[in-house]
Order: C-alpha cells, then sequence, then structure tokens
C-alpha cells in the first residue's frame, strides 16, 4: 500500500506522469454509476483519448445520443501497473457531461474495493503522460493519501480536478509561468533563435521566429506535439505594431481540421473546388481557389455560394442535439458541400490545453530580435461548448485557403487548408476564466 503523496507522485513520474490530478470521490462515483468529470467537455483538454464514436440508444421510446472515446488507462500500485482495456470516456451532448466507465472490466489488479463501494471520502488520482497514457490510483476514505488530499488548501483547481504540484510545497505553476515571462520581458531586444536537434539555441533568420525564440527562451524544444507547452501551459506568441494597443497583426487560427462529411468528403477536394471554386483573381493561369470568410451569421458567400451553418445543435441552449450533425458548409439547394461532424471537433478540440498564456512580441531587423510583453493573457478552462456557441455566434468562422493549381491538367494538384479562426480580441470568449496580468518592470 501506499502510504504517503511524495511516494504515489514519485512513482507516477517514473512511469512518464508530467501531470497528476486528484478527485474527492462522491458516493456516485463508482463502477456502477460511473466517475462524474464534470458538466461541460472541459476534461477534454484534461484527459487524452482516443477516436471518439457516436452511439445511439433507445430508451422509452425516445433516442439517447451520446459519444464514447477510449482511454489508454493503467491502475498503480507500489508493485506495478495494470491494464484496463475497457476504459472509455461516454460524453452525454444534451445535459453536457462527461463521465469515465469501463475501468474495471477486464483489469487485473483493478482497485475494485475503492472503487465498487459508494464511501464518502474515497479519493482517485490520475497521472497524465506526454505520449497520452492516464495512471491511476484508488484511495479509500480511511487511508492516509486520502487524509492528504482532504488537508490541502492551496492546490490549483482545474474542472472536478485539483491539480498537484510538480514538487509538494513549490509555487503553482501560474505564478512560476508569470515569474518566468517576467525575466523575459526584462531582458527587452532577444536575438532570434530556435533550438537544435542537439538541444542548444541556434541563430534563426527567417520572419516566424517569434514563437521559436519564445520557445527557447523557455527551453521548449519543438516537436511533434500540437502546441509547444511550459508547466503544462499553452504557450501562444503574437506579433504586435505596439505595447500600448496590444493590437494582433492577425487573427488566432484554433485548429485546422479536414471535413469528415460532405461533398468534400465523398467526392474529394479536387470535386469540391471543381463545383464551388471560382477562378484565381490575380490572374495565375490554370488556378481554382476556395477562400472567403464563412460565419454562421453571414448570407451566402458570393463566389461560392457556401454558407456556414451548424447542424444538430441548439444555440438557444447551446447543447449539441445530433451528434450525427457538426459545422457544415451548405450549398444554395441545403446539399452538404462539407460537414465537420462533432465527433472529429472533439477530437480535435481535445489537443489544446486547459491553460493557455498568449504573449505579445515585437520585431525588428537587422539583426532579427523580438522583444516580449509587458501584458499577458491568461486564460483558463477552456470549453468545447464555448468553442461550438461561439461558431453559432459567428464570432468563431471558417476561413479557407484551398486551391487547385494545374486544373484543366490530367494531373492537377490540390492544397489544402481548412481553418477555424477567431479575432485575437475575442479569445477569451473560449475560456470560463481569463485574466491581463501586467509584468512588473525592474
Amino acid at each position: 500500500m501506499i502510504e504517503t503523496l511524495e511516494a504515489l507522485c514519485g512513482l507516477m513520474r517514473q512511469d512518464g506522469a508530467e501531470l497528476i490530478y486528484t478527485k474527492k470521490l462522491s458516493p456516485n462515483d463508482n463502477s456502477k454509476n460511473q466517475v462524474y468529470l464534470g458538466g461541460d467537455f472541459s476534461v477534454l483538454n484534461i484527459l487524452p483519448h482516443g477516436a471518439v464514436e457516436t452511439d445511439e440508444t433507445e430508451m422509452a421510446g425516445s433516442v439517447r445520443h451520446r459519444a464514447k472515446a477510449p482511454v489508454e488507462f493503467y491502475w498503480m500500485d507500489e508493485e506495478g501497473k495494470y491494464d484496463a482495456p475497457n476504459c472509455q470516456l461516454i460524453l452525454y451532448p444534451k445535459y453536457p457531461e462527461v463521465r469515465m466507465s469501463g475501468f474495471l472490466k477486464g483489469c487485473r489488479n483493478a482497485p475494485g474495493d475503492v472503487m465498487r463501494v459508494r464511501d464518502e471520502g474515497r479519493v482517485l488520482f490520475l497521472g497524465v503522460t506526454r505520449d497520452g497514457r492516464v495512471l491511476g490510483y484508488a484511495a479509500a476514505a480511511n487511508s492516509s493519501l486520502a487524509k492528504a488530499v482532504y488537508a490541502q488548501d492551496f492546490w490549483e483547481e482545474t474542472g472536478v480536478f485539483l491539480k498537484i504540484p510538480t514538487l509538494l510545497g513549490e509555487a503553482d505553476t501560474r505564478s512560476r509561468l508569470i515569474d518566468t515571462l517576467t525575466a523575459i520581458y526584462r531582458k527587452h531586444w532577444i536575438p532570434s533563435q530556435k533550438i537544435g536537434s542537439d538541444g542548444l539555441p541556434h541563430p534563426y533568420m527567417a520572419r516566424n521566429g517569434g514563437g521559436y525564440t519564445l520557445e527557447s527562451e523557455l527551453g521548449i524544444s519543438p516537436n511533434g506535439y500540437a502546441e509547444p507547452d511550459y508547466l503544462g501551459w499553452e504557450i501562444k506568441q503574437y506579433g504586435v505594431n505596439d505595447f500600448e494597443t496590444f493590437k494582433a497583426k492577425t487573427p488566432v487560427t484554433l485548429m485546422t481540421p479536414e471535413p469528415t462529411g460532405g461533398c468534400y468528403r465523398e467526392n474529394g477536394v479536387i470535386e469540391f473546388l471543381r463545383r464551388y471554386g471560382y477562378a484565381d483573381k490575380s490572374g495565375k493561369p490554370d488556378r481554382i481557389n476556395f477562400g472567403g470568410i464563412y460565419a454562421c451569421n453571414k448570407a451566402a458567400h458570393a463566389e461560392t455560394g457556401l454558407k456556414l451553418r451548424m447542424v444538430g445543435y441548439d444555440p438557444e441552449k447551446s447543447k449539441i442535439t445530433d451528434m450525427n450533425g457538426g459545422i457544415a458548409l451548405l450549398d444554395q439547394k441545403d446539399d452538404l458541400a462539407a460537414l465537420w461532424k462533432y465527433s472529429g471537433i472533439i477530437e480535435h478540440w481535445n489537443r489544446k490545453h486547459a491553460q493557455a498564456a498568449y504573449i505579445p512580441s515585437l520585431f525588428r531587423n537587422p539583426p532579427p530580435e523580438y522583444s516580449y510583453g509587458p501584458k499577458i493573457l491568461l486564460c483558463e478552462k477552456t470549453d468545447l461548448t464555448l468553442f461550438l456557441q461561439a461558431v453559432a455566434d459567428g464570432v468563431v468562422y471558417y476561413d479557407p485557403g484551398i486551391k487547385l493549381e494545374k486544373a484543366s491538367t490530367d494531373r492537377p494538384v490540390a492544397k489544402k487548408r481548412s481553418q477555424f479562426r477567431i479575432r485575437h480580441i475575442d479569445l477569451t470568449q473560449m475560456y470560463h476564466q481569463s485574466e491581463i496580468v501586467e509584468l512588473e518592470v525592474q
């Protein structure tokens, strides 16, 4: 039996856990009733999961829509870890809420004595690894681990979880992030650089060095993950013209998913472009473009005849009503030109961090240098439901850059770029909590 928080966290970190959370279990949090993970979809940005599949069951004459996503889950004890092959997240969009089920089924040495009962005071620990695994440990109500959790007053709250510090007793990640960004701001102009494969910073001459230079100062090596993170915070640098207005030069790209339905998916991007695209306006020969701004509060686009709408969504209640629907591009006959199904959007959204820091930067040249700060935007508790409502309200819009070159030849070349964007000034609508922090000048 594991007796202390230090011992448990040490074991989880040995197996790759970079973030560790704990949840105080209610009587209904058990294997029969599932474990409640929140009254929104914010947990999807905390717990990694696999492909989302829709599920419809008929109960009492009505159809219940929900979605399921597998979790690579392992129970731990002092002897090792044990695969829970049937663990999954259950998403109920009409409430909305998320629960976890199947965490005991088929698992050798699973803590059934803790997770099958309704005892008040039980505690669940979850460790999240960078490669998408979830490590679990359940502590009984009378255990020293459960008592240690209930004795804590200062751990960060993240949805239904408490976040355990990397080193017990250290400052919270928010304070540490602010201290680090303050030190970077006080450096003023920093030469453009990028961390190389050798782990060392090297001069970087291209104009897109703002993010790389900030990552270098934070000690973040470029990798294949969606966004760089520091202490669990997603780091987003954006260029401005001055530190007075902090007006961003470009909008923020929230996600870049390819359509999962409609003509685009069923007939291919080339047929989609031939049907809805238009000749290049700058006169480039034999090229078909598909661009423009598409928002749910706007009429059909003049060039393409397509409009953006939400299918299977109730904007008044901010709820999905049909998991088979999604964000749609409709033509003049209301046929589906392209569809981003809700299940696919959920998978893309879970790549976002629950916490994000937006840092402004100035650029000057030569030589290429960047300056960061002095005001940063800290956003916490993102949620898919906020994104969907922002799309329905026209705040988030579709801004494609798709083209077909050598269109009349036997070998046309299609270039894809589907992106959903938002103005920087509207970013806070993507989070339940946000704050502008002024960094201290020496």
